[in-house]
């Protein structure tokens, strides 16, 4: 309970800290922080329609926070969930255009399947290259993100081009029937609820599971996996592809409940997000769901900030930015003896329990 509410406070610390910094650059810009501060929750949390806009962006990024923080339990830093996310846009939209689908909610399923599996395969690609050929799973994943955009563009602007789409290369649009729709009396798409549902099933598994139990174990000590005899290898494997599924769900969800076609808006950073995100929750699926919510209210306020005040649509990727060293910082103080740094200020060292007489 100690250690919870210690790594609670270190996280409101950080965000509140990247706040601050925050607040000092735009004043060097001559806007007043205090303006900006009020704004960016106005315009996250302010009204219903900033609610709306705030959990809209939220689905995805609980989604690409699943494929950091599930590989992380078996002790693998995946950063390349931007890759899987824009290849599994890519395949739900590649599988409506191939095959004939039921215009109903089994056809929004299949696509959101066809999502699930390029971008499982993309991230378990990055747990082989690791277990295999031991190249750095941070960087192999890292540098697969570039080459699924770089391949993502590509078909996108050539083989499933819609010519249609004239200034903005896109795909063939998704028939209505494939579309995922809103939750009733809202603009908020059932992508939400299926990233809620995600990360609490990824918690549960993790949590109550065998085999969750085992990847944890797996990444908690290797040592100890070997010698109980788990199949590291294969709960790695079994980790990046469950990660990478979610991020691929995420990008279909995108293509079929905003986009409605695969196009160069896909690309628009959920997945280095999801990073910051799952960090900040500490890799647990279950803290993912509010930090998410949190997150996306930020970037919902970027637009406010431009309209009201003159600041840079993307300045909230500053704010975002400047988080993300904050928690890593706050990483180093973790597990940091406060008591031995308040008595070397103070000086004041209290005095050591008596010692029991011998008998």
């Amino acid at each position: 309970m100690r250690t919870w509410v210690s790594s609670s406070f270190l996280t409101i610390g950080a965000i509140t800290a990247a706040l601050a910094v925050f607040g000092l650059i735009v004043a060097f810009a001559g806007v007043d922080p205090i303006q900006v501060w009020i704004l960016l929750f106005k315009g996250a949390f302010g009204d219903a329609f900033s609610w709306q806009n705030t959990l809209q962006r939220a689905a995805p990024l609980m989604l690409t926070a699943l494929c950091v923080a599930i590989p992380a339990r078996a002790g693998l830093t995946i950063i390349g969930g931007e890759g899987a996310l824009v290849l599994g846009g890519l395949a739900c939209a590649a599988l409506a255009h191939a095959v004939p689908l039921p215009g109903n909610i089994v056809g929004s399923v299949m696509v959101c399947i066809a999502g699930a599996v390029a971008g499982a395969l993309w991230i378990a690609l990055a747990g082989w290259l690791r277990q295999y050929r031991g190249i750095n799973e941070t960087i192999s994943s890292l540098l697969l993100a570039y080459v699924a955009i770089g391949l993502f563009k590509h078909i996108v602007e050539g083989p499933l081009r819609d010519p249609a789409s004239l200034n903005k290369p896109s795909t063939p649009a998704l028939d209505e029937g494939l579309l995922i729709g809103t939750i009733a009396g809202s603009d908020v798409h059932w992508g939400l609820v299926v990233g809620v549902v995600a990360c609490l099933a990824a918690g549960l598994w993790l949590r109550v599971t065998a085999g969750g139990f085992a990847l944890r174990v797996v990444g908690g000590n290797p040592r100890t996996a070997q010698l109980v005899g788990l199949p590291a290898t294969r709960l790695i494997l079994l980790g990046c592809a469950l990660g990478g599924a979610a991020a691929g769900v995420a990008g279909a969800i995108e293509v079929a409940a905003v986009h409605t076609s695969a196009n160069a808006s896909l690309i628009a950073g959920y997945g280095y997000a999801g990073i910051l995100v799952a960090f900040i929750a500490r890799q647990q699926p279950v803290a993912i769901i509010p930090v998410a919510i949190l997150f996306g209210g930020f970037g919902a306020a970027g637009s406010l900030l431009q309209r009201r005040l003159g600041l840079p649509d993307a300045s909230v990727l500053l704010l975002q930015g400047i988080a993300f060293v904050f928690i890593l910082a706050s990483e180093a103080l973790r597990d940091h003896n406060w008591r031995a740094t308040y008595i070397r200020i103070m000086g004041f060292d209290p005095p050591a329990p008596p010692k029991e007489k011998a008998a």
